[in-house]
């Protein structure tokens, strides 16, 4: 199972909370800055994710009908926009509802984050999703910073949701902290989340 992430009695994972008499993280510089361990395997094109522009990026999805991503460490796979190109899986139309890119001004981290229609992909069915890193799947990069430098991915069909940021340096608990993985999106990769005509927050 993917850390930070529970299964119940009926498949569906969950993510596992914080008990409630411990408070709640609330500053980015207090954040778990443990090492990440090193990345698995070697790089490849299948499980490489990008952000170019808000219509031409690629996230790491189940590549099995109906599996949890928390179950998908292993198997996941790059898929992208249907308006970038040279790449060899493809999201369908209408998945992607609104998104929206933000960098860092030293140029330390490219994000994006946005909405989806979960109906559009063959995600299981009420999953509250999970996380995607530099450790699992195996070669698991993006192309911002390339084999070896950290990246978090958190997708969440059940909220319509879904978030990416790439660092440019290995290890940046800071910036790409992958201690966030039970958060959800608006906490591990703060961005927009409401759009005019659309709203996952």
């Amino acid at each position: 199972m993917a850390q930070g992430f529970k299964t119940n009695s009926c498949g569906f994972s969950k993510f596992v909370r914080r008990r409630l008499d411990i408070p709640t993280r609330t500053k980015r510089d207090n954040l778990n800055a443990r090492p990440t361990p090193e990345p698995t395997g070697e790089p490849s094109g299948a499980t490489t994710v990008h952000i170019n522009n808000n219509a031409d990026f690629a996230l790491l999805l189940p590549a099995t009908s109906g599996e949890l991503i928390s179950e998908a460490e292993n198997d996941g796979q790059s898929y992208c926009t249907p308006g970038a190109t040279g790449c060899t899986s493809y999201m369908p139309d209408g998945l992607i509802t609104a998104a929206a890119v933000s960098k860092a001004p030293d140029g330390s981290w490219i994000q994006i984050t946005g909405c989806m229609d979960s109906s559009k992909f063959h995600f299981a069915t009420n999953d509250d999703g999970g996380q995607f890193d530099v450790r699992f799947p195996n070669g698991a990069q993006c192309s911002f910073g390339g084999y070896g430098a950290s990246f978090i991915e958190q997708v969440e069909p059940s909220a319509n949701r879904f978030c990416l940021r790439c660092c440019s340096s290995a290890d940046d608990q800071t910036n790409c902290n992958s201690h966030q993985d039970t958060a959800g999106c608006p906490q591990a990769i703060p961005g927009t989340y409401t759009f005019p005509n659309v709203n996952c927050a």
